[in-house]
């Protein structure tokens, strides 16, 4: 199962935008989806999961900016972040969960200048 990232990219605070995350390749059954973020000299974030049923999870520092979706059919988990703020600068990776196991995602970098 391969992962591609797309939707990152430079944006002013206040502003918005869309991840994407495809999976595709063999595969079976994905539980849960979703997207970490990495900022600089810092450990990696959950930011938000979705599972197969819709049911999703925030970090509190997102709620209300972000919303998590996902396309069951296409295999795809949707990031919407708006409000963005400078603190929200990171590496986001795509997260799946295939089959019981952890596939990330190659990252896409976030730059929200303030």
């Amino acid at each position: 199962v391969q992962l591609q990232a797309s939707g990152g990219g430079l944006v002013q605070a206040g502003g918005s935008l869309r991840l994407s995350c495809a999976a595709s390749g063999s595969i079976v059954s994905i539980n849960s989806m979703g997207w970490f973020r990495q900022a600089p000299g810092k450990q990696r974030e959950l930011v938000a999961t979705i599972t197969s049923g819709g049911s999703t999870k925030l970090a509190d520092s997102v709620k209300g900016r972000f919303t998590i979706s996902r396309d069951n059919a296409k295999n795809t988990v949707f990031l919407q972040m708006n409000s963005l703020k400078a603190e929200d600068t990171a590496v986001y990776y795509c997260n799946v969960v295939h089959l019981n196991r952890e596939l990330w995602g190659r990252g896409t970098l976030v730059t929200v200048s303030s």
